[in-house]
């Protein structure tokens, strides 16, 4: 079966941190650039990390720079999103993407979704 199962998310304080698994079955995630968005309770989905099928190219929203980061693994066919320094308005559902292109602003461009995992950060 062909799909991608987002996991990892949870409760967490500010400041603190999770990482969350992007792991693809029935298909090779290399071929494939990767996208982790994330959609807020009445909010617009929104593209948080982008990395290229080979890894050497990532790209990060403005507001996680420098808190999160997003890595290839390619033994377990997987992306991660490591996530520090959370702040309560990180709290989303995060969904991660698999693209023939890099970064592509439209969803149609889109091959795979996964189902998306609760990150909430609060007190």
């Amino acid at each position: 079966q062909v799909q991608l199962v987002e996991s990892g998310g949870g409760l967490v304080q500010p400041g603190g941190s999770l990482k969350l698994s992007c792991a693809a079955s029935g298909f090779t995630l290399d071929a494939y650039a990767v996208t982790w968005f994330r959609q807020a309770p009445g909010e617009e989905r929104e593209g948080v990390a982008c990395i290229s099928r080979d890894g050497d190219k990532t790209s990060l929203k403005v507001s996680v720079r420098g808190r999160f980061t997003i890595a290839r693994d390619k033994s377990n066919n997987a992306v991660y999103l490591q996530m520090s320094s959370l702040k309560p308005e990180d709290t989303a559902v995060y969904y991660c993407a698999a693209t023939q292109f890099y970064c592509p602003g439209s969803r149609d461009q889109y091959d795979y979704w996964g189902q998306g995992t609760q990150v909430t950060v609060s007190a």
